[in-house]
């Protein structure tokens, strides 16, 4: 079964634009099963998965490999295995006789992105292709299932919750003991296992690089790297806070989000939805549900956070030009707002208040916030 994602129309466009497109995201978040499907439509396209031995030895000699098919689209999977293929792509993408378009796909590791940005600038669009949203697959599996299981597509649409529950932790392991080391990252899998499960329990939680650093053993630099890495490869969101003009002391710590809720709960060993909703975590679990979903429908709006040493605080600000939106995030299908949100929207004057909140309708409450389902706020026109 497929689903269609609500980048590819992006991605196609971008091909008619674009010598060079880049899709990058998390591993099996379903790059490979996109570029396969668009390239469906072009009968000489050539797929090269650069993880077989048997596809990577092809790019032996690269620039002769390409000038053998000219005028085709070529799809290049996982391309942060070949790094040194980037000043190839570049010469064949200003050589216009050659007629040659590129889909290339990689995990996100610090090496893929600079070398792409130093050999392919003014010649590449990148876009992000998250695990699914709530909007990409409503209408196959129940909220509480998408919650619990993530959008992972293996995890989210086996029928099999065992089988879930087993492709996750197996992910996770997989992840730590051999994608870490092919994104070329020399690092103890024991060492990021303690921090990524830490900052499971932390989540939603402003960052204390400090006290990171003295529960774990490790130093603040290991610390912040193995963070870096972890935001990287689409593991964890690092959500900056908003430094507004205003005669307020504002926090200026970052927040640290796991960015999949599924990978989540695998990390502590929560399997049903029954066993989230007793846990303390349950409402942290939701914000980043909510956080997730809203950063990539929205993707054109800068994303941020807000608190003050006052209290006042705004889980989400979305900002873009002298428009800001703010957002709220509650597992309750009765919420009520804050007194410190109800003050820090007054602080930053934004333009419009909402709660996403577990409720079935849209309803307007006091000062203007309105309150809204998850779903149907992803359906809005801000």
């Amino acid at each position: 079964m497929f689903v269609q994602r609500e980048i590819e129309e992006k991605v196609r466009k971008s091909m008619g634009k674009s010598p060079v497109t880049a899709i990058l995201g998390p591993r099996q978040c379903g790059k490979t099963t996109l570029i396969k499907k668009i390239s469906n439509d072009f009968p000489d396209s050539i797929y090269l998965d650069l993880e077989k031995p048997s596809d990577k030895i092809q790019l032996t000699d690269a620039e002769t490999f390409f000038k053998m098919h000219p005028n085709k689209l070529i799809c290049i999977d996982e391309i942060q295995m070949l790094p040194d293929i980037f000043p190839v792509i570049r010469s064949i993408a200003d050589d216009k006789s050659m007629n040659i378009r590129f889909i290339i796909t990689g995990s996100a590791s610090p090496e893929l992105l600079r070398q792409s940005s130093e050999s392919l600038a003014g010649r590449i669009m990148y876009f992000e292709l998250s695990p699914f949203l709530l909007t990409e697959i409503e209408n196959i599996i129940s909220f509480e299932d998408y919650w619990i299981r993530g959008g992972f597509p293996i995890s989210i649409l086996s029928t099999d919750q065992e089988y879930s529950i087993d492709w996750r932790h197996n992910f996770i392991r997989t992840f730590l003991e051999r994608d870490i080391r092919n994104f070329g990252i020399n690092i103890s899998p024991d060492s990021l296992s303690r921090l990524w499960k830490m900052l499971s329990h932390l989540n939603g939680q402003i960052l204390n690089y400090s006290q990171l650093s003295n529960s774990l053993g490790y130093s603040d630099t290991s610390v912040r790297k193995y963070i870096d890495i972890l935001a990287y490869t689409y593991m964890v969101r690092v959500l900056r806070p908003f430094h507004a003009n205003i005669n307020k002391r504002l926090v200026k710590n970052p927040k640290i989000y796991l960015r999949d809720t599924g990978i989540l709960h695998s990390l502590l060993n929560i399997d049903s939805f029954n066993e989230l909703y007793s846990h303390p975590n349950y409402g942290s679990s939701y914000e980043s549900l909510c956080i997730e979903n809203i950063i990539q429908r929205f993707s054109r709006w800068e994303p941020y956070f807000y608190r003050t040493s006052n209290g006042s605080e705004i889980d989400l600000l979305l900002v873009k030009s002298n428009r800001i939106i703010a957002i709220e995030c509650k597992a309750s299908a009765a919420p009520k707002p804050t007194t410190g949100f109800l003050n820090a929207i007054k602080d930053l004057s934004v333009e419009k208040a909402f709660i996403i909140a577990r409720v079935e309708n849209p309803f307007p409450l006091k000062n203007n916030v309105m309150v809204y389902n998850l779903k149907d706020f992803l359906k809005t026109d801000l």
